[in-house]
């Protein structure tokens, strides 16, 4: 088994999709319309299934906003330099809700940023090998 997406309802497909691929450098893979039950799908990622998990946008006709409640965290998405990462978020107009430092009680360094829809999605500083990783 494996973890193949994370769904996130969007009030605004395209501010998301623009936000995801402009702001934090994913790709805009496939999307699908079912206009008979009234919905979007877009899927984006920083490379495809099998090899990486998508993030799942979906849009229901006429719903401009969604409560979060209080069981969603975050997604996380990780960053080899989080500063120069948070300094691009910043530079795009994306919203850096904790800036870089120390996860408390540990030794990774994290920053938060928030989506257009107010979902936040935590950067982890990790030092990659080989090209073609995120942010």
């Amino acid at each position: 088994m494996r973890i193949l997406h994370t769904m996130l309802r969007v009030g605004d497909l395209q501010r998301s999709i623009d936000f995801y691929t402009q702001v934090l450098g994913m790709k805009l893979l496939r999307t699908s319309d079912n206009p008979e039950y009234q919905y979007t799908l877009a899927f984006l990622g920083f490379g495809s299934n099998p090899e990486h998990a998508e993030l799942e946008l979906t849009y229901n006709y006429g719903v401009s906003s969604y409560e979060h409640g209080t069981a969603y965290g975050h997604i996380a998405v990780s960053a080899e330099d989080i500063y120069a990462a948070c300094a691009s978020v910043k530079e795009k107009g994306g919203q850096v809700t904790r800036e870089p430092g120390p996860v408390k009680g540990g030794n990774s360094v994290i920053a938060f940023v928030t989506d257009p829809d107010g979902y936040k999605v935590e950067l982890i500083e990790r030092k990659f090998e080989g090209a073609g990783a995120g942010l």
